[in-house]
């Protein structure tokens, strides 16, 4: 199921002008508060309208200027999920959920999940008999999601969920969601500017800038060549798909394998032979022209130059094959110099095990390499 979406408006001094296409999958609006991640999703949901455009979801046409289309937002078919619950106070959880199921009337036939299965894949069984003011603020993120989910829609759009909560909390909501963009069957559109989130979340990348589209693209490239815009593009890095290996209680860490070869990570609370996808920082890399000894960075992975590029200010990207996975470095240009890199000459990574955060190790869908 794909989105397609052109519009243009003009609200005072700020214009957007925004088109892009996403596959199924999440979608990422990634950017710089006032960039205009907000004005799209209240465009999709049919909340704010263009000055001129065209939606369209799974090949159904939401809006259309030219032709003065303008399906209403309570027949678009598009759940929305806020920074804030925004759960009726005076309703229970059951309520509040059963008050978004009445959003499905007529579309019985639609795809969706059923409220049983919601409650389960959500884990709030245990909540239904409680007002929202007994609720914490994962607890209400989770319910509000479930009433969204209720309502059978075609496209999930969720705008910054995660902003109003605290690092415990989010822990919780982010392994929800990756079930909802792997299980649910339903395509997401997510408003962040939180790198580690993109990252751990995203298939496709959509970069907002001023109004304007300024990169857009599956998220591992993006991420990978640093076009995330001037201000985060020092947190750029490589997306690898790997898998559990086994764990060392010892040492607490978490080994893991995939094309690209062997990583320790922070132990991570996984059974062994699960997929996970992390992203590897290119500041945290470094490269050697030989195999390195006596080094405490337990992680080198060998891989050969496949291209360099400049990235001004001295820095310069080198883009490494490492068993048919891209992997990027940031370097100098004297340390580039120094090396004597160049396309096709064999080197190693080293990357320290303290470099990943386990809170940004998401799940993967299994091993694969990446086109470079």
């Amino acid at each position: 199921m794909s989105l397609d979406l052109d519009v243009s408006l003009t609200r005072g001094a700020f214009r957007l002008d925004v088109a892009f296409r996403a596959p199924a999958g999440l979608t990422a609006l990634f950017g710089r508060s006032g960039s205009g991640k907000t004005t799209v999703i209240d465009c999709l949901a049919g909340l704010v309208r263009p000055d001129r455009g065209r939606i369209a979801v799974a090949g159904e046409t939401l809006l259309d200027t030219d032709r003065r289309i303008a399906v209403p937002t309570h027949r678009r078919r598009i759940g929305v999920v806020f920074q804030e619950s925004r759960l009726m106070p005076h309703l229970s959880v059951r309520q509040n959920l059963v008050y978004g199921r009445r959003f499905s009337r007529g579309r019985e036939e639609a795809p969706g999940l059923a409220f049983d299965d919601v409650i389960g894949l959500l884990g709030i069984g245990h909540l239904l008999a409680r007002r929202p003011a007994g609720l914490s603020g994962g607890e209400g993120q989770r319910v509000a999601i479930g009433r969204a989910l209720l309502s059978r829609p075609r496209l999930l759009l969720m705008d910054e969920p995660l902003a109003a909560l605290d690092a415990a909390r989010k822990a919780e909501i982010l392994p929800l969601i990756e079930r909802l963009r792997d299980g649910a069957g339903i395509p997401i559109v997510y408003v962040s500017h939180a790198v580690s989130e993109v990252a751990r979340l995203a298939d496709t990348l959509v970069v907002l800038e001023a109004g304007r589209v300024a990169a857009a693209g599956p998220a591992e490239a993006l991420l990978r060549r640093g076009e995330l815009g001037p201000d985060h593009a020092a947190q750029s890095g490589s997306l690898l798909d790997m898998v559990v290996a086994g764990h060392d209680s010892a040492s607490g860490l978490t080994h893991l394998s995939g094309v690209a070869g062997d990583l320790s990570v922070p132990r991570l609370d996984r059974t062994v032979g699960t997929p996970v996808r992390l992203l590897v920082p290119a500041r945290d890399v470094l490269l050697a022209t030989r195999v390195p000894v006596g080094l405490s960075a337990r992680n080198v992975l060998a891989g050969t130059v496949r291209d360099l590029t400049p990235l001004g200010e001295g820095a310069v990207r080198v883009t490494l094959d490492c068993g048919g996975a891209a992997l990027a470095a940031r370097l100098t240009q004297a340390s580039v110099r120094d090396l004597a890199l160049a396309p096709g000459r064999p080197v190693f990574a080293v990357v320290k095990s303290a470099a990943f955060d386990p809170q940004g190790i998401g799940t993967g869908r299994g091993l694969g390499a990446v086109e470079i």
